[in-house]
């Protein structure tokens, strides 16, 4: 979809509604351009393990996660049902001041959670180290967490 005001101000809605009605685990809506790279993260090589870029940590294929309420990756907005919240550790009302001020709850109990006030844009470096922060912040994403 074209990143014009009117998808930007209906993106968020629109991600809950698909994953609500749905009942997904968790889902995520992000540019072309951020999930290119996010992509790297666990996309494999010719050479073998993943090669992410921008510094971005490598993530656990879908299959070698401990379960699907886990999310794979991040984006800009993230859903996360309340079995997905529940399995990485949100909200943290001590840790999670900053994404809880662009999270909001669903009917269900789930989170919208948005990494960046602005579409994501891996070329600001504001946004990148918005993205390496939720990562550090929920190691269980991708599988990174020590069992």
């Amino acid at each position: 979809m074209p990143l014009d005001e009117p998808v930007i101000a209906a993106a968020a809605a629109l991600l809950e509604s698909v994953a609500e009605g749905a009942r997904a685990f968790w889902g995520r809506a992000t540019p072309h351009d951020a999930a290119v790279d996010i992509a790297y993260q666990t996309a494999p090589t010719l050479q073998g393990p993943p090669s992410p870029r921008r510094g971005l940590p490598a993530l656990k294929l879908f299959q070698h996660l401990r379960s699907p309420e886990i999310p794979y990756y991040l984006g800009w907005l993230n859903y996360w049902s309340a079995a997905a919240a529940k399995a990485i550790g949100f909200p943290d009302p001590a840790r999670d001041a900053d994404l809880l001020s662009r999270a909001r709850r669903t009917a269900s109990g789930g989170w919208v959670v948005q990494l960046t006030d602005a579409p994501l844009d891996l070329e600001n470096p504001a946004h990148l180290d918005a993205l390496k922060r939720a990562y550090e912040r929920f190691p269980e994403i991708g599988g990174r967490a020590a069992p």
